[in-house]
C-alpha cells in the first residue's frame, strides 16, 4: 500500500460564533503516494474549506491534519508554515503570476527562500518548465502568453519546490477546452510514486478525467469512488 502523505482525520470547520455555520463535518480523507483525484462538489458544497484545510492555509475546528503522519495543526505557526512549503504546491484558477517577470522568472520565485546558489535555481526551474513543456516561453512575461501557457507557468511554479502533493482549486476554470485538456494531462502525468495530485473543481468533466473521485454535499463527503478516468 502506498504512503499517506495528507490526511484529514475526523476534520470539522465551524464558522462564526452567534450564528454557527458548519462549512465541513467530521471529514476523514487519506491522499496516499501516486494518486490522481479530484474533489467535486456544488458551490457551498464545502469543497474551498476542504481545500484550505489540506494545504493548511486553515486551521480545522476539531480534528487533525496530518503530513507524512505528523498532526500539523497542532505545532507553531513558523513550523506549520515550513511544512506546508516543502509538502504542497498550490495551483490557483487565477494564475497569480508577477507580470514583470519572465516565465522562469516566476518559477524561480518558488525558491527564493530556499538556500541555493542562483544557477541551481535557474536549473531547477528550467526542469519544472520542461516538465510541464514549456522552455521554448522560459523568457516570455505573462502578457506574451496565452491563457493556457500562464497556467502551465504557475503549475512549473507549484512542482519546482518538489511537493509532495499537488493542490489544484479550479485549474481550468479560465481556460478554453483544448488548453483545459492539455492542463489535465499535464496534471496527470505529475503524479508518481511519491507524489500525489489532487483537483477541486465543480465541473463534472475535470472530475471524470481523475483516477479517484471524493463528491461533496453540504460539508460532508457523500461518495468516494475509484473511476476509470476520461481520455
Amino acid at each position: 500500500v502506498s504512503e499517506s502523505l495528507l490526511s484529514l482525520e475526523g476534520v470539522s470547520r465551524v464558522y462564526g460564533e452567534e450564528v454557527p455555520v458548519h462549512a465541513l463535518r467530521d471529514v476523514w480523507l487519506d491522499i496516499r503516494a501516486g494518486e490522481f483525484l479530484s474533489i467535486i462538489g456544488p458551490s457551498g458544497s464545502g469543497k474551498s474549506t476542504m481545500l484550505g484545510l489540506l494545504g493548511v492555509l486553515d486551521l480545522p475546528t476539531s480534528g487533525s491534519i496530518r503530513i507524512l503522519g505528523t498532526e500539523v495543526n497542532t505545532l507553531p505557526d513558523a513550523q506549520r508554515s515550513r511544512l506546508r512549503g516543502d509538502a504542497i504546491g498550490f495551483v490557483f484558477q487565477q494564475f497569480h503570476l508577477v507580470p514583470h517577470l519572465t516565465s522562469l522568472g516566476n518559477v524561480e520565485t518558488a525558491l527564493l527562500y530556499r538556500d541555493l546558489s542562483r544557477r541551481e535555481r535557474r536549473r531547477r526551474s528550467m526542469e519544472a518548465l520542461e516538465r510541464v513543456d514549456l522552455v521554448q516561453r522560459a523568457d516570455h512575461r505573462p502578457i506574451q502568453m496565452s491563457g493556457g501557457e500562464q497556467q502551465r507557468t504557475a503549475i512549473a511554479r507549484a512542482i519546482v519546490t518538489e511537493p509532495l502533493v499537488v493542490l489544484a482549486d479550479e485549474p481550468t476554470g479560465a481556460l478554453d477546452t483544448e488548453n483545459a485538456a492539455n492542463v489535465m494531462e499535464i496534471f496527470a502525468g505529475l503524479r508518481s510514486s511519491e507524489r500525489a495530485v489532487c483537483i477541486v473543481t465543480h465541473d463534472l468533466s475535470v472530475a471524470g478525467a481523475t483516477e479517484r473521485r471524493i463528491s461533496m454535499l453540504d460539508g460532508e463527503i457523500v461518495l468516494d469512488e475509484v473511476q476509470v478516468p476520461a481520455t
